[in-house]
């Protein structure tokens, strides 16, 4: 037990001395309670954040004192201990009345309702989250867990483990727990100081030589990709090894795995130990977020790791890579249900790129109409002769048409596309143009989502339909006419923004943030939690 916590226990026992011994005038937890809105208490700045939930509390057990009253002391021992546990979940003990409990000028009733306040408040954090995910990710739609905490906060006094039974409402997810071992990792960097930025320069490679080779070595010792030992000459030397180590960074942090310390690679290993601290707590946050039942069968795509995993049972049984939205087309974080599957599917254009993207083609070349099989649809819904149309005097503001593509193996969405209805017209799909899962950094389409091997996901949402066989599916997706399959089971589809994911070994893979949405999330930690207004 530490110096620090061994003198807050003695100074809760204090305080609990003098609570005791209090005037008669203080008043009583009934007394505070009385008012109609807003618990003010009368000798805390600190508002009660659920002051509707805190009364609900008292009233039921008819006032009487859970926490400073006699034999309370243990409960509110461990109560401070959960609340100084919190950082390890990237939250911050200064939000659940910390100073207010431990103040030695707080009434005895002061002290308690801040108490109850304290673990209300942290335990729906720790369940769904501090911060309503609508704030920073408006088109968040998974419905997050609930819980009555009041309920709970009743079984955890009797059964005194206020503490434990806390813990038990932070989510089970392996890496939630290989988060937070991240998190104390890097905060122990920063307590030493961080590390020693790689200075700038030109790129590093197999056979360069200097300080800034010997800079490297260090950093990846820090990260544990090449051993460490006592400084030598070789040490400035980018040998064979180093190359190799540079590659397993770059595979963890999604940059092209080439072996060399270009521009990308540089920032990544340049970044703070302060950075990874932020990020472990923001992805720590988006974790709580989810749903309790993701769905027996279920799949989740992680936006920023371009992957998607198809999971039943608890485990996953298909691994895709995936194309997902650029930056100015960014793919939505939602939760839907996957109804239906089209089988060589029409592709109705979206106006927006028919106009920004495709009416550029047509000018330059007509011929592409019919090469890739595209149908142009006057406003009366009648197919029209696009020889017939003089594309160069059309614009974005004089577009009379739809656009729609042909089954086939030109048709941008592929062999299959896997419908979920959203109000953000976002997709699974398969593609045309197979050979851009190669690249690392995949954010190239207008929000959809292309799928690899987008049959062999089709036949596994299609598994608990044993008619649409192998060679059905097959014959589907090459028959060249649209057909739809409506699902008996609706799989529940989470699409997720993670930057940090598992390494597979217990262990977290830091990813880059492709839509720039961690720092929003991180402010949004940072700042007071909200009042709940009674």
């Amino acid at each position: 037990m530490t110096a620090r916590r061994l003198a807050r226990i003695a100074l809760l026992f204090l305080l609990l001395a003098v609570a005791r011994t209090a005037v008669p005038t203080e008043p009583s937890v009934r007394d505070l309670l009385d008012a109609q809105g807003l618990v003010q208490l009368p000798d805390d700045p600190d508002e009660l954040f659920d002051a509707n939930a805190v009364r609900r509390f008292y009233t039921r057990r008819g006032f009487k004192p859970a926490w400073t009253g006699p034999g309370c002391q243990a409960a509110l021992q461990e109560l401070i201990g959960a609340i100084e546990n919190s950082e390890s979940h990237g939250l911050s003990a200064r939000d659940y009345h910390m100073d207010g409990l431990l103040g030695r000028d707080r009434c005895a009733a002061s002290r308690e309702l801040l108490a109850t306040d304290a673990w209300l408040a942290l335990a729906a954090h720790l369940h769904a989250g501090r911060v309503n995910p609508l704030t920073v990710e408006p088109d968040w739609t998974a419905t997050r867990p609930t819980i009555d905490a009041v309920a709970l906060l009743e079984q955890a006094l009797a059964a005194g483990d206020v503490g434990a039974a806390l813990e038990r409402l932070a989510p089970h997810d392996p890496l939630y727990a290989a988060l937070r071992r991240a998190l104390a990792r890097y905060r122990g960097f920063a307590a030493r100081g961080g590390w020693v930025g790689i200075a700038p320069g030109p790129p590093l490679r197999r056979g360069d030589r200097g300080t800034r080779v010997g800079q490297l070595r260090a950093r990846l010792e820090l990260s544990g990709l090449v051993e460490a030992e006592p400084a030598t000459a070789t040490d400035l030397v980018f040998d064979e090894s180093m190359e190799a180590a540079v590659r397993t960074f770059q595979r963890r942090t999604n940059l092209e795995p080439d072996g060399v310390v270009g521009a990308l690679t540089l920032t990544q290993l340049n970044r703070r130990a302060t950075n990874r601290i932020d990020q472990a707590r923001a992805n720590l946050e988006r974790l709580r977020w989810l749903p309790e039942d993701m769905g027996r069968r279920h799949i989740r795509v992680n936006i920023a790791d371009y992957s998607l995993e198809a999971w039943a049972d608890g485990a996953v049984e298909q691994l895709h890579r995936v194309i997902v939205g650029k930056q100015y087309r960014s793919t939505p974080s939602f939760s839907a249900r996957i109804t239906r599957l089209v089988f060589s599917p029409w592709w109705e254009v979206p106006r927006s790129l028919a106009v920004k993207d495709k009416l550029p083609l047509f000018r330059r070349d007509p011929g592409a109409l019919a090469r890739f099989g595209y149908v142009v649809i006057d406003r009366d819904g009648n197919a029209v002769d696009p020889a017939g149309i003089d594309w160069k005097a059309l614009s974005a503001n004089n577009f009379p048409y739809r656009l729609r593509q042909r089954p086939g193996p030109n048709n941008a969405l592929g062999a299959v596309k896997f419908l979920f209805p959203n109000t953000h017209d976002v997709y699974l799909h398969d593609t045309s143009d197979p050979g851009l899962f190669n690249h690392v950094r995949r954010s190239f389409s207008s929000g959809c989502i292309r799928v690899e091997s987008a049959l062999e996901l089709a036949r596994w949402v299609l598994a608990p339909m044993p008619e649409w066989t192998r060679e059905r599916i097959d014959a589907a997706a090459a028959a060249g006419e649209e057909q739809i399959v409506e699902l008996r089971e609706p799989v529940p589809v989470h699409l997720l923004y993670l930057t940090a994911v598992s390494d597979g070994n217990g262990g977290v893979r830091f990813i880059d943030d492709v839509y720039d949405r961690d720092p929003a999330l991180v402010r949004a930690l940072d700042r007071a939690p909200p009042v709940m207004t009674p």
